[in-house]
């Protein structure tokens, strides 16, 4: 019998961490977990290392009460803690599921060790996609995408070559405000902002879904992921999420992937990759009518998604600018001290008055990071 794959899970207690659990609990057979991460949440991450007798797990802020894990269990803390789980030898799989910037050292370090990395943190490719698609090669080691999108052209693409690829079209449902007026948007408030009409996520995800700043950062993240032109990738509205993504070849033909809306179909084939089993939910149902709209997107409404095209048509730092900037503006946002306009302003302020830089230093990489979030920091209190 073939031996379980022994899986770490970065980020175990967030949306993503959630879905994958789940998977693991349909798969027990097939999937051992051996180490968990999480930021703050200490008690879900005991739940979780006493539900599947984790053996590693990881808290990068120090609980504030004592907590008690299991004798078996060990506790990493302190600012290499999620990288030192990333690496663990026996690992296979290291599941990024952390949201933001602080996905990239960890997914550099499982790709160093030559680990299958089943990444669902954009922000590593948007910050240095050069960087950490080149150690996968260097090193041996292998990204398998888990955002919906990505999983859906990864599945989209198995077996073709990659010559005949012609594009790439990324699906969107709009979020909370696509048929709002949009002399409306100003006031609009962070609960509604909340209120996806399709996908249950994080709150940042969620804000960065109805801004479309996700979309964008998912371009980016495709550019590096497929190895494609900023040209060759597109972006349609699809209200209902159950096409995923679309791939055009040079003959015409489109390859597109479906499932109903939970991260579990991605997630479980990007695990388990190359084989496929049952799923956790039911498929489409195709005795019930189904609704395959689709349309461009408009980028009056959606300003995050055009400054996230020009970054990634600019290149060098400029995708890494646009990332950092809205990370600090939907955390104002959601902090209610600024508008939900004010994020684009941020964003479009912060890149207009940044120098864009071509490098692969990991530590030059963090500090513009860091002085970028300085900046638009800034403008935060400006405007408030």
């Amino acid at each position: 019998m073939k031996r379980p794959k022994k899986l770490v899970l970065l980020g175990a207690t967030g949306s993503i961490g959630e879905s994958t659990l789940r998977v693991i609990r349909k798969h027990s057979d097939k999937i051992e977990l051996i180490g968990v991460s999480a930021h703050q949440q200490s008690e879900k991450l005991v739940a979780i290392a006493k539900e599947f007798n984790v053996p590693h797990a990881c808290l990068t802020h120090d609980p504030i009460e004592k907590i008690t894990l299991p004798k078996t269990t060990q506790l990493h803390t302190g600012q290499n803690s999620m990288e030192e789980l990333a690496s663990l030898t026996d690992a296979d799989v290291v599941v990024v599921g952390i949201v933001g910037a602080a996905g990239l050292l960890p997914t550099l370090a499982a790709l160093r060790k030559g680990k299958e990395v089943v990444l669902a943190n954009k922000e590593s490719l948007v910050v240095a996609g050069e960087l950490v698609t080149e150690t996968a090669r260097k090193h041996g080691g292998r990204i398998i995408p888990a955002d919906s999108e990505h999983n859906a052209v990864f599945q989209c693409i198995q077996g073709q070559d990659q010559r005949t690829l012609q594009s790439i079209i990324l699906t969107a449902s709009g979020g909370s405000f696509r048929d709002l007026p949009l002399d409306q948007l100003s006031n609009v408030t962070i609960e509604q902002a909340l209120q996806h009409p399709n996908w249950s996520m994080g709150k940042k995800i969620t804000v960065d879904s109805a801004t479309m700043a996700n979309k964008g950062l998912e371009l980016i993240e495709a550019r590096w992921l497929f190895d494609v032109s900023p040209k060759q990738l597109e972006v349609v509205i699809h209200p209902p999420s159950l096409v995923h993504a679309i791939v055009r070849f040079v003959d015409g033909c489109c390859l597109a992937q479906m499932t109903p809306a939970s991260m579990t179909f991605a997630l479980q084939n990007a695990i388990l990759f190359p084989e496929r089993h049952e799923g956790v939910e039911s498929s489409l149902d195709f005795s019930q009518p189904l609704d395959l709209s689709f349309s461009p997107p408009s980028l009056d409404r959606y300003p995050c998604l055009r400054l996230a095209i020009e970054a990634m048509e600019q290149g060098d730092s400029a995708p890494l600018i646009f990332n950092a900037a809205n990370e600090i503006a939907v955390d104002a946002f959601l902090r209610n001290r600024i508008g939900f306009l004010e994020i684009s302003r941020i964003i479009e302020e912060t890149l207009n008055h940044s120098n864009f830089i071509s490098t692969n230093s990991v530590d030059e990489l963090l500090s513009l990071d860091a002085e970028t979030r300085q900046s638009a920091q800034k403008r935060v209190q400006q405007l408030g």
